[in-house]
């Protein structure tokens, strides 16, 4: 597979790469066995990075790529993330605290079962902490030699520029899709003036760019897209005209609308690497299938103006954009 780099400091790897998070946490019941099958299967074709957090499950995202990735670590460029919090309550809080930072990466380093980690993101800004803090941490992370490179997640350029000025971050992850371009007018010319890898979030727009989401009510109770907007019916009746021209521009490529939407996302740029997530590996294998899908000029036509006419926001609520990323 195609390698890409992530920033300018070394890190470099294949062009899609594979979010974990729902093999435990946020969407549906767990299946161990499959979501390790489908690591390896990943591994298998040239996957590299692999995407987790401290806050996915807690905790049992981490353990579970820890267990996949053991005899393997050699193959894998490993991400993951802290800075949020699960109370009591269910409630995520926000703690880019230097304190928290040193908590958190050794309790990642073990449940991973790893000696550094790869790609260290500050997973949300903590508004009560300077960005400064947060990543001067991080940088003694770097030198104390448990972690590669720093990334930053879900934040406006602003905060990407005076970070950087501390150490260089090697990438962003955002949400990006089809159906969510918000970052293009701001955060991602920031990042690309100082040389930052874009690493999009819900490329498949929470499996709703597949075509395969109709309603809601197939949905487990606990499925996080449940508290969120778009996923009203009302906003999939409405947003199904989105999916009828992906079906549309898949047909004449003989591909699914997943490898298209995929496909979009990796034309908008050498310096993006997407992150799929899933724990089945038939959609694993659909969504590589993507990198071989190469879009003209009429597909952009019809593809790019589809965020346009998207109904439904992405969050209800501040806890509801942090309780899943």
């Amino acid at each position: 597979m195609e390698s890409r780099n992530l920033g300018t400091q070394g890190l470099s790897v294949a062009a899609i790469g594979l979010g974990c998070m729902g093999m435990t946490h946020a969407y549906g019941t767990r299946d161990d066995a499959e979501s390790i099958e489908t690591i390896h299967r990943a591994l298998d074709a040239g996957v590299t990075l692999l995407d987790t957090a401290e806050v996915y499950g807690p905790h049992t995202n981490e353990e579970l790529v820890g267990k996949a990735i053991r005899g393997r670590r050699a193959q894998v460029s490993l991400a993951t993330k802290f800075g949020l919090r699960l109370n009591s309550d269910g409630v995520t809080s926000v703690d880019g605290t230097p304190t928290n930072a040193r908590r958190a990466v050794e309790g990642s380093l073990k449940r991973l079962g790893v000696e550094v980690i790869d790609l260290y993101y500050l997973h949300r800004k903590d508004p009560d902490v300077p960005i400064e803090e947060s990543v001067g941490a991080m940088k003694e992370l770097v030198e104390a030699g448990k972690v590669r490179f720093l990334g930053l997640s879900e934040v406006g350029p602003e905060t990407i520029r005076r970070a950087h000025q501390v150490h260089p971050i090697s990438a962003v992850q955002s949400e990006y899709s089809l159906w969510e371009r918000g970052i293009e007018d701001a955060v991602l010319p920031a990042m690309r003036e100082l040389g930052i890898g874009l690493v999009p979030f819900s490329p498949l727009g929470r499996g709703f760019l597949t075509g395969a989401l109709r309603s809601v009510d197939g949905m487990t109770a606990t499925d996080f897209r449940r508290t969120l907007p778009r996923f009203t019916n009302e906003h999939l009746a409405a947003n199904a005209r989105i999916v009828e021209v992906v079906k549309a521009v898949a047909a004449r490529h003989g591909a699914t609308p997943a490898q298209i939407a995929l496909a979009w996302v990796l034309a908008q740029g050498n310096d993006v690497v997407p992150i799929p997530g899933t724990k089945r590996r038939q959609y694993l294998d659909e969504n590589l299938g993507a990198v071989e899908v190469k879009l003209k000029s009429d597909d952009l036509a019809d593809l790019n103006p589809l965020a346009s006419i998207v109904s439904g926001e992405r969050y209800a609520t501040q806890a509801a954009k942090l309780a899943e990323r």
